[in-house]
């Protein structure tokens, strides 16, 4: 089955931020326990919404003074069953946090000025560990698992649905089918290693071209996540595959994922050099309309990227 790619929720072609290293900034920054790197718990609690809304309301602010749209995600990458029920939460529960999350983000978007357009993403995250591949799913066991979370959502009239930190080809198609299914754009985000292969050993390119193939080209755009520039911009080619990326995540660190995994301190790298970065691939790949980070970033690291990219 094949359907029309759906119209991204921005005007075509328009330069967007997102937010930065929302687990990262939480447990280093704002010294919060988060088991299995769990943001979600958070929206349950008065407390942890307070948390959230001044995290994301920093991000709005820099989209404002620049004069920019941004995409905020949900806090969501380990809402979905099997991480929910390590944390105690059933099935209700996390439809019912999922669609929570959108209503937070919700407000972020109410309270933001005239001019700041704020689009509101669901995050998906990978079912098993965002660096290793281990137990790989079927299309079709990935399509049924991703699918309640996709669900609610839409139920919740998010703008899209983004999913992060894919390791292996077969769980996006399924994310991807998933969000057809329930007539949501997805945006569909890869991890790569240090030599800018996924950590399944496909080539970038490979993931893209298998995803497209499978679904007819349904994602809105893909995205890179989890990795510093310098592991996968060397890989980037003027071909149609990397014109397919739009959303650009990336770490502060230049740490791969095993060393990131070790770290007891938070490597926040370079911002000023890091937006530097971003300005050099976005003149080399105008599609890289959507622009955050990831691990190690935080709201200093968005600025920075928006100073050095709002003009290009």
């Amino acid at each position: 089955m094949t359907a029309a790619r759906p119209t991204p929720p921005w005007p075509e072609g328009a330069m967007l931020l997102t937010d930065g290293g929302l687990e990262t900034t939480l447990v280093f920054h704002e010294g919060l326990d988060l088991p299995d790197f769990a943001a979600f718990p958070l929206v349950t609690t008065a407390p942890g919404r307070a948390v959230l809304r001044r995290y994301y309301r920093a991000y709005a602010e820099i989209a404002r003074r620049h004069g920019l749209g941004i995409v905020l995600d949900t806090p969501t990458w380990r809402a979905s069953a099997d991480w929910g029920a390590r944390l105690g939460f059933d099935a209700d529960d996390l439809a019912a946090i999922n669609g929570a999350a959108v209503a937070l983000v919700d407000e972020i978007r109410a309270e933001s000025a005239p001019g700041t357009p704020v689009f509101r993403s669901g995050n998906v995250g990978p079912r098993g560990d965002g660096y290793q591949v281990g137990a790989r799913m079927t299309v079709r066991e990935s399509r049924e698992y991703h699918r309640p979370q996709v669900a609610a959502f839409a139920a919740a009239d998010a703008d899209l649905v983004t999913v992060l930190t894919m390791t292996y080809a077969e769980e996006a198609v399924g994310v991807a089918e998933a969000a057809r299914a329930e007539s949501m754009p997805v945006a569909v985000g890869f991890t790569v290693e240090i030599d800018g292969a996924l950590p399944s050993g496909q080539s970038l390119a490979e993931a893209i071209e298998q995803v497209d193939a499978a679904t007819g080209g349904y994602p809105v755009h893909y995205g890179i996540n989890c990795a510093h520039p310098d592991h996968f911009a060397s890989t980037l080619r003027s071909e149609p595959w990397a014109e397919r990326i739009g959303l650009l995540r990336a770490n502060a660190s230049r740490l791969s994922h095993a060393e990131l995994d070790e770290a007891a301190e938070l490597d926040t790298g370079d911002p000023a050099e890091l937006g530097e970065q971003y300005a050099a691939l976005r003149r080399r790949f105008p599609n890289l309309v959507v622009l955050g980070g990831c691990c190690g970033t935080d709201d200093r690291h968005v600025a920075a990227i928006a100073a050095a990219c709002a003009g290009e």
